[in-house]
């Protein structure tokens, strides 16, 4: 008879280790060596579709989401601010990545 797993546990463990595949490509493209970044970010996506954990959004903004290469301001990527919203384009596929953000008005209320 099989053990039934523990979800819970599983979850966690992914998450873990996606974070640590993000902290390791992020040092693997400071060094300059795009493509074992741009694999551990393929790893950790692998990962997280495996055991059905959503990245955190901090963590979708790094990569590109057509070509899968991880993003690294000014070295891949090309980042703008406009009135209302962030636009983030690929250096290596030219994908263009929009999402909106508001600034603080709190001083007005």
């Amino acid at each position: 008879m099989a053990r039934r797993r523990k979800k819970g546990l599983e979850r966690r463990i992914a998450r873990e280790r996606i974070l640590i595949l993000f902290r390791q490509a992020e040092k693997e493209a400071l060094r300059g060596n795009l493509r074992r970044s741009n694999r551990y970010v393929q790893l950790a996506r692998r990962i997280g579709m495996r055991y059905n954990t959503s990245l955190p959004s901090a963590l979708k903004r790094r990569f590109c989401r057509k070509c899968g290469s991880f993003l690294l301001p000014s070295e891949n990527s090309r980042v703008r601010l406009r009135s209302s919203r962030i636009t983030i384009t690929c250096g290596e596929c030219g994908h263009i990545m929009r999402m909106p953000y508001l600034r603080e008005r709190s001083s007005r209320r």
